[in-house]
């Protein structure tokens, strides 16, 4: 643990976390202007069917959720010796200008290209910040700095995403990206000032951080979150068409929906990053079953306006709450490679990024409305759940089989 007075290590905190705020932002804002971009970047398909349009635009939170999953491992194993206030100066500069770059392309397959690239550093950040702000907090508390990390992206969702989202219907939504970019400069300037020096692991390599690859639990675990978070993405990648179409509210409602989604998440994330540093194979198991019921519920009564608040407000509850969960999981299963585990669950959770929104758009684009991606997502949640609970049969099948080897 680092000495720094109370006001400091605060400062430093908030800054680590406003990276997380910038991340939700980019992350989150397309999910409420999927219609908006639809209807600038493909106009004549939006002419011929709204719904096709929507769902074609979707690919854009496709292609960020895979630029994550390419950038986390690869950013990982080459920074394993870099020190962790530079790595993380260094990630911010990247995500300003792939945001930037997202907000003037001109056309929809270049932006999908931008959204690539700026998702690159997106696992890397979450790592060696979450790392940094573990390291801050001291030992015992690696889920909870997780979760503060992961607390500015709950924040984004309560208050930055609907905001901008609102700009992005108003102003435009190339707008909304270019403040998310100035976000971003900000968390630069804050991280610059506030937080401290902490160098890279003693250890630390590219080999030592790959080799976690070779884990059977690391690949396990991932599966987890990639599988079971899909969930949460197929609901709410498609939160906007759902309040419009479903609940019959007006646009200008969507941004209130995300709002309460965000509570949820921030919830959650609280709630996950305490409970995951006293017993991680109960939360976990607490957390994929309160998600699907949630889900399942919001399935059934998303079409009534209480029934899409209080549905969103769960689902991002029991989803979060499984954030810190199983980013502590992962770094207990890739011991000496801390940096590639917390980057590997940031790879899992862009894929079910990447899952929940393809599968909610085949969904979609068959004809089966729009809360189809909902039970959808009720599948992907037991299906997680499935894979947790193999994996700690695993893990405990191995510690037994240790002792007995060591005994003969």
């Amino acid at each position: 643990m680092i000495e720094l007075s109370r006001g400091r290590r605060t400062a430093a905190l908030v800054a680590l976390a406003l990276g997380g705020v910038a991340i939700g932002l980019t992350e989150f804002v397309a999910m409420g202007l999927l219609p908006d971009i639809a209807r600038d970047l493909l106009s004549q398909e939006y002419a011929r069917s709204s719904s096709g349009a929507v769902a074609h635009a979707g690919w854009m939170i496709t292609a960020y959720a895979l630029g994550v999953v390419v950038g986390a491992p690869l950013i990982a194993a080459l920074s394993a010796r870099l020190p962790r206030k530079k790595l993380v100066l260094g990630l911010l500069v990247l995500f300003a200008a792939g945001t930037v770059a997202s907000a003037i392309a001109p056309t929809f397959d270049l932006v999908l290209v931008a959204r690539f690239a700026a998702a690159l550093p997106h696992g890397a950040y979450f790592g060696a910040a979450g790392l940094l702000a573990a390291t801050l907090m001291g030992p015992g508390n690696e889920a909870r700095g997780f979760a503060i990390v992961l607390s500015g992206l709950t924040v984004s969702n309560v208050v930055g995403v609907p905001l901008i989202t609102r700009l992005g219907q108003t102003a435009g939504w190339r707008a909304a990206y270019l403040l998310i970019a100035g976000v971003f400069v900000l968390t630069l300037l804050a991280v610059l000032a506030v937080v401290p020096e902490v160098a890279a692991a003693v250890d630390g390599s590219p080999a030592a951080e790959l080799r976690a690859l070779r884990t059977s639990q690391v690949w396990l675990v991932a599966a987890t979150g990639a599988v079971g978070f899909a969930g949460f993405f197929a609901v709410n990648t498609y939160i906007a068409p759902v309040t419009t179409d479903v609940a019959g509210l007006s646009a200008a409602t969507v941004p209130w929906a995300l709002v309460a989604v965000g509570l949820g998440m921030t919830v959650g994330n609280a709630l996950g990053g305490w409970l995951a540093d006293r017993d991680l194979r109960r939360s976990m198991i607490i957390g994929f079953v309160a998600m699907i019921v949630s889900i399942a519920a919001f399935s059934l009564v998303a079409s009534t306006r209480a029934g899409l608040f209080v549905g969103a407000f769960l689902v991002g509850a029991t989803s979060l709450y499984l954030g810190p969960v199983l980013q502590a999981r992962l770094i207990t299963v890739a011991p000496g490679a801390q940096l590639m585990g917390a980057a590997v669950n940031q790879s899992a959770m862009n894929i079910a990024n990447s899952l929940g929104a393809a599968l909610g758009s085949v969904a979609i684009a068959a004809g089966f409305g729009y809360l189809a991606p909902a039970r959808v997502g009720v599948v992907l949640g037991i299906l997680g759940l499935a894979l947790g609970v193999v994996s700690f049969a695993a893990g405990r099948r191995v510690q037994e089989r240790v002792p007995a080897t060591v005994a003969r």
